[in-house]
């Protein structure tokens, strides 16, 4: 029988800096995690990688810190042959790269789009497959999408349909994968309390998302935390092994598919 703890495990964390990402790492380094290859897009992130890397080695686990613009052709190929020539052989996949834009269909601009589905959608396919070259048997691939995909709404077009693709690259992969024990997922998090969120939204949109969810009432910002992410990436990388090929909406009730 497979062991599917987190406790020995190597991980890549794409985005490991901060924000979601950043917490996975200390995450994942408390409950166990042998190394951690914590990746970051570039210059102005470094502070922040290296204080998730500090984060991490005090937890107990080796850790090293990669940059890398994923959107660069061969760049996520390099990506896992540099976690495996520095921690090995990855068990954990995580990927939680994503760029957001809030823009009618008819203002949104051909570079936007462009932009958009090489961040959202080239580099989680590519993350997907080198992952499924360079996980090890029994391994565990995560790609953080969005609820969007559970949701009928106007502005976010570029945002939610380039991120739906992952949803199909995530059942593709779990079949292609599968014979091997590796288990492939997605999680939806509802509008998170990041930079991310509040660099998008006006103000009055800001206060109808806070209020949206059906347990926004019991949350402290009434947003989806990144602290209610991590549980389930945890579980979905380990115990939950037995999940596979789908995308499961975290959200406190913000929609449902």
């Amino acid at each position: 029988m497979a062991d599917h703890g987190i406790k020995g495990k190597t991980v890549l964390i794409t985005g490991g800096a901060k924000n979601l990402g950043g917490l996975i790492a200390r995450d994942l380094a408390a409950h166990g995690a042998k190394a951690i290859a914590i990746h970051y897009n570039s210059d102005a992130t470094r502070p922040e990688a290296e204080a998730t890397l500090a984060a991490v080695k005090a937890a107990g686990a080796e850790a090293i810190a990669l940059q890398a613009d994923l959107t660069h052709d061969g760049a996520v190929d390099r990506l896992f042959a540099d976690t495996v020539a520095g921690i090995g052989r990855p068990d954990i996949a995580i990927n939680t790269v994503g760029k957001v834009l809030k823009k009618p269909i008819a203002e949104t601009t051909e570079a936007e789009y462009d932009s958009m589905f090489a961040i959202n959608t080239r580099v989680a396919y590519f993350f997907i497959r080198e992952a499924g070259r360079h996980l090890n048997d029994n391994g565990k691939l995560l790609t953080i999408v969005t609820s969007l995909l559970g949701a009928y709404t106007p502005f976010y077009s570029t945002y939610a349909g380039s991120k739906a693709a992952v949803e199909h690259f995530t059942r593709a992969a779990s079949k292609e994968f599968g014979a091997r024990g590796i288990s492939v997922n997605a999680i939806g998090p509802g509008p998170m309390d990041t930079p991310f969120f509040y660099g998008q939204e006006a103000p009055d949109a800001v206060a109808y998302h806070k209020s949206a969810a059906a347990l926004s009432a019991f949350s402290t910002t009434g947003l989806t935390e990144i602290g209610d992410i991590a549980p389930y990436v945890r579980f979905i990388v380990s115990e939950g092994w037995w999940m596979t090929g789908q995308t499961i909406l975290v959200n406190g009730g913000y929609t449902t598919k």
